[in-house]
């Protein structure tokens, strides 16, 4: 019997599930998020025990993840985001079977640091991930809506930033992307998992 069969079976069924809801209710478009290609990814990442996967999925969400559980926790507590990664959780315009959908957000971490334990850190996630990052940041940006500001791509929070030329805040975007995010993690995972 397939190691953690149970886990990967679960973990499917949840995704079934997830898949047509967000497809209705969002739309194509919301699963460019890097959280939702984590979610998909981590499945293949489970199904096909794949270190370098985990590690893509890991390098790409597992900082702005953590932020946005401890931002849902503030709300949580006091009402609202504060932040403002996980305010949509504490609107009740978006109905409560569609917002527990994305607590997601809060076991998504843990299983990536679970199979980084179990599979090792594949250090060539950083490239990996940082070429999936340089073609999902402007299929971001030409594919969804500005109102709609897939993984940041027309300005930091909600709206569209007006203090730099979109097509430049782009390209700083795709730099910042490996540079302060991924890099970082990078050496923390290689330290903690090799």
């Amino acid at each position: 019997m397939p190691e953690f069969l149970w886990l990967k079976i679960l973990y499917t069924l949840f995704i079934c599930v997830l898949i047509p809801v967000y497809w209705i209710n969002y739309g194509p478009g919301n699963f460019l998020w890097f959280s939702d290609i984590a979610l998909l990814t981590t499945a293949a990442a489970l199904w096909l025990e794949s270190p370098l996967l985990a590690s893509m999925m890991a390098l790409s969400v597992i900082v702005l993840e953590s932020v946005w559980i401890v931002d849902f926790i503030i709300g949580l507590i006091s009402g609202s985001s504060v932040i403002g990664l996980s305010a949509y959780m504490f609107d009740a315009k978006i109905s409560l079977p569609i917002r527990a959908l994305s607590l997601f957000h809060v076991f998504l971490p843990p299983l990536l640091v679970w199979l980084l334990y179990r599979f090792g850190y594949d250090t060539r996630a950083f490239v990996a991930q940082t070429v999936l990052a340089w073609i999902v940041l402007p299929a971001s940006y030409f594919l969804t809506k500005p109102s709609e500001n897939v993984n940041w791509v027309y300005g930091p929070g909600h709206g569209p930033q007006h203090w730099l030329p979109a097509p430049l805040y782009l390209v700083l975007l795709m730099l910042a992307f490996p540079l302060v995010l991924y890099l970082p993690t990078h050496f923390v995972l290689k330290k903690l998992f090799n």
